[in-house]
C-alpha cells in the first residue's frame, strides 16, 4: 500500500510556528480535506508533503515507488508545445517506467547470476505500468481533458494561447493524467465552472488512490472527502466524515472557548475604550497606563476564523414594483454569423433570485453585462420597472480600484453613514482583518481589489443585484457571510456562479443558457438538476428531439421547462430528500454530543483526584471506551445514509 507519512514535522518562519510536532499519514484510499484560516500554513503544508519544502524537525517517509503528483494554486503556464503535446508529458513516469523495463530485458539476455531478481523487478515494473493506465494514455488523456472543459479542437492549440485560468485547468489535467499514488490538491476547483467541478468530483469519487485538497467549495468537499484536516496555530488535528460534519463538531467542541474569547473582547474593548478616552487626562493618565499595560500582557485567545460570527445586512433597498426587468427578442452576436444570445426572453420579478446556468461560453457574462447597462451592442428591447435601481458587480470591477488611500478610509469615504461603524466586521468578513484595513489600495492584488469591489457594492443602496461570480476570491466563512446578507436582501438578484453549494442555497429560478438556445426552470437549482438529469436520460435514450426556438419560448412564457417530471414525482423526490437531510442532521447532532461527552471524560481524566484512583480511572476509561464505541457506531451509521 502506498503512503506519505510525517511524523513529529515542525516548520517555523522566523518567529512564527507553521508546523508544530504534526503528524499525518496519507496512504492509498485517503479522502482528505485540508482547512484552516488564510494564512494558517495549508499551501506550506502541501508543499512540505510533496518534499517541495524541508522541515526544521521531523520526519517524513514515503513507500518506495509511491509517486505523488502536486498541483499548486497558481502561477503554472506552458509554451512551445500543443495541448495533447503537453497532456503526454504527464505520462513521463511510464515511458521511464518502459525504459527500466526494456533495459532488464536486455541484461536477461546475457543470463546474470540475479536472474530471479531481475525478472522480479521487470515483474513488478510491468505491474505499476498496467496499474497506472499508461497503456492507455490517449483515452485516458483525451477523457480528462474533455471532463475539464476542454474541446477536441483545442487538441492542436498551442498551450501559449491559452488563458492563466485553462494554464491552471492543463496542469490539473496533467496531475489527474498521472494516475499517482497520492494527490496533493491546493484549491483545484479555483479555475473551473460547475460543470467541470462535477466532473472532478466524480472522479476523485472513483480514484484509486490518497488524495489530499485545499478548497473553498463546501460542496464538493462534502461530496468527495471523508475525513479533515484542521491547522490551526500550527497545530493538526484528524475530524472523522465530511465537511458540514467536521464544521458541526467542531463548533460544539469549541463552545466553551467562543465564550471565553468574546468574554475577553468585551474586556479589551472596555479597556481601550478607557484609554482612548482618559489617556490624556492627568487625573486618569495613571490608571489608562495601568490598563494599557494590562492590554500588553493579556493572553489573546484565538478561534478559527470560521466561527467567528461576522454578519452584515445590506442599506433597505429601494421600493420598486413586482416587475423588475424584462427582455423580449434579445440577440448578440460578436462575428456577426452566429448569436451567442438567440431571441432570449426573460422576466424578473420582485424578491427573485434568478442564477444564470451553462457552459462556459454560452453567454452568461454578455447577458449580465446586458442587463446592466454595459453592453449595449445588441438587438431586442430590455424594460426596467419602475423605481428600479441595478448594482453590477464582475471581476472588472477591481480595474476601478485605484489610489494611495487606505482599504478603511475608502470605503468610509462610499459608505452610508449608518454602516460606517460596522466596516470593520464587514472587512473581516472579506478576509481583510487586523492591520489588512490600512493597507493602500495600490499595493492590493487583483482578488483583494475585487474583494473591495464587491463589498463597496453590497454598500449601495440598490434593488437589483447583478453579480457575476462574487464568490470567487471568498473563502467558506466569506460566502456563507455574503449568502446571508444576499437571502435576507430585500431587492432581486440575478447570478452567476461556479460554486454550487452558494447556487443550491440561494437561486430560486434558473436560466439555462446554451450558444444559441435557453431554457427557464421555475424552481431551485436541486429541481433544475433533477430536470436535466432526466433530459440528459431521454437525449441518450433518444426519446427527445430538440425543439425549435418557438417552443423554447412558449415553455418559457409558460413557466415550464422542456423536459419535465410530474409534479407528484418531483414532490416524491423531494420528500425523501428532505428525509434523508433530517436523518444526517439528527445523527450529526448525536456525534457533536458523544464528542463533547467524550472530551469532557478526557479532562476528568487528567484530574489528579482520577488518575490517582485506580478504581475511578478505570470507571472513567470504561466510559470513554463506551462513548467512543458509540461515536463509531454512528458514524458508521451516518456516513452510510449520506452516501
Amino acid at each position: 500500500m502506498a503512503f506519505v507519512q510525517f511524523s513529529q514535522v515542525s516548520l517555523a518562519f522566523g518567529d512564527r510556528d507553521i508546523l508544530k510536532n504534526v503528524t499525518i499519514n496519507l496512504q492509498t484510499g485517503s479522502k482528505v480535506a485540508l482547512t484552516g484560516a488564510n494564512g494558517a500554513g495549508k499551501s506550506t503544508l502541501i508543499k512540505v508533503l510533496a518534499g517541495l519544502v524541508k522541515p526544521d524537525s521531523g520526519s517524513r517517509a514515503v513507500q518506495k515507488d509511491s509517486r505523488i503528483a502536486y498541483l499548486p494554486q497558481s502561477g503554472l503556464t506552458h509554451h512551445g508545445t500543443t495541448l495533447i503535446e503537453e497532456a503526454d508529458k504527464a505520462f513521463e513516469f511510464g515511458y521511464e517506467m518502459q525504459r527500466q523495463i526494456d533495459e532488464i530485458g536486455d541484461m536477461l539476455k546475457n543470463n546474470p547470476e540475479n536472474t530471479n531478481a531481475l525478472v522480479e523487478r521487470q515483474s513488478e515494473l510491468i505491474q505499476k505500468l498496467e496499474d497506472s493506465n499508461w497503456h492507455r494514455r490517449s483515452a485516458l488523456a483525451e477523457s480528462i481533458l474533455l471532463g475539464l472543459g476542454f474541446t477536441r479542437a483545442d487538441f492542436e492549440k498551442k498551450t501559449e494561447e491559452f488563458s492563466g485560468g485553462w494554464q491552471m485547468r492543463i496542469a490539473l489535467a496533467k496531475a489527474l493524467m498521472q494516475t499517482p499514488d497520492i494527490l496533493l490538491l491546493d484549491e483545484p476547483t479555483n479555475y473551473l465552472d460547475i460543470e467541470a467541478r462535477s466532473w472532478l468530483e466524480e472522479f476523485l469519487q472513483n480514484f484509486k488512490g490518497g488524495f489530499l485538497l485545499v478548497s473553498h467549495d463546501r460542496y464538493f468537499l462534502d461530496v468527495t472527502i471523508n475525513e479533515v484536516y484542521e491547522l490551526f496555530g500550527g497545530d493538526l488535528k484528524r475530524y472523522a466524515g465530511n465537511f458540514s460534519h467536521y464544521e458541526k463538531v467542531r463548533e460544539v467542541e469549541l463552545q466553551t472557548l467562543i465564550a471565553a474569547y468574546e468574554q475577553q473582547q468585551q474586556e479589551i474593548n472596555k479597556l481601550e475604550d478607557f484609554i482612548n478616552r482618559f489617556g490624556y487626562k492627568a487625573t486618569k493618565a495613571a490608571q489608562a497606563q495601568e490598563y494599557q499595560k494590562k492590554l500588553d500582557k493579556m493572553v489573546r485567545i484565538e478561534i478559527p476564523e470560521s466561527l467567528k460570527k461576522i454578519h452584515f445586512t445590506f442599506p433597505p433597498a429601494p421600493h420598486a414594483g413586482r416587475l423588475v426587468l424584462r427582455m423580449n427578442n434579445i440577440c448578440k452576436s460578436y462575428d456577426g454569423n452566429f448569436n451567442v444570445l438567440d431571441n432570449l426572453e426573460l422576466t424578473v420579478e420582485n424578491g427573485q433570485r434568478l442564477v444564470v446556468a451553462g457552459r462556459n461560453g454560452a453567454g452568461k457574462s454578455t447577458l449580465l453585462r446586458i442587463i446592466a447597462e454595459q453592453d449595449k451592442a445588441f438587438s431586442g428591447d430590455v424594460n426596467l420597472g419602475a423605481g428600479v435601481k441595478i448594482g453590477y458587480f464582475s471581476q472588472d470591477n477591481a480595474e476601478t480600484i485605484k489610489g494611495n488611500q487606505s482599504i478603511l478610509d475608502y470605503l468610509e469615504s462610499v459608505a452610508p453613514l449608518e454602516l460606517i461603524p460596522k466596516l470593520r466586521d464587514m472587512l473581516g468578513a472579506f478576509l481583510f482583518r487586523g492591520d489588512d484595513v490600512y493597507k493602500s489600495l495600490d499595493v492590493l492584488s487583483g482578488g483583494e481589489k475585487s474583494r473591495i469591489a464587491l463589498l463597496q457594492l453590497l454598500l449601495s443602496p440598490v434593488n437589483l443585484l447583478v453579480l457575476d461570480e462574487p464568490t470567487n476570491h471568498l473563502d467558506i466563512h466569506s460566502k456563507d457571510v455574503l449568502l446571508k446578507a444576499l437571502k435576507d436582501f430585500g431587492g432581486s438578484v440575478v447570478f452567476v456562479s461556479h460554486d454550487r453549494g452558494f447556487i443550491e442555497q440561494l437561486a430560486t429560478q434558473v436560466l439555462h443558457l446554451e450558444p444559441g438556445k435557453f431554457m427557464y426552470y421555475p424552481g431551485d437549482y436541486v429541481y433544475y438538476n433533477e430536470q436535466m438529469i432526466a433530459r440528459n436520460c431521454l437525449e441518450e435514450s433518444g426519446s427527445v428531439s430538440e425543439k425549435p426556438k418557438s417552443e423554447a419560448k412558449t415553455d418559457l412564457s409558460s413557466g415550464e421547462s422542456s423536459t419535465k417530471l410530474s409534479w407528484e414525482e418531483q414532490k416524491k423526490l423531494e420528500a425523501e430528500r428532505r428525509k434523508k437531510e433530517k436523518e444526517i442532521a439528527k445523527l450529526e447532532e448525536e456525534i457533536a454530543t458523544l464528542e463533547a461527552k467524550k472530551a469532557e471524560l478526557e479532562a476528568k481524566m487528567a484530574d489528579p483526584a482520577v488518575y490517582s484512583n485506580g478504581e475511578k480511572a478505570k470507571a472513567v476509561q470504561r466510559e470513554i471506551g463506551e462513548v467512543c464505541a458509540k461515536i463509531d457506531e454512528v458514524t458508521e451509521k451516518w456516513m452510510e445514509i449520506s452516501e
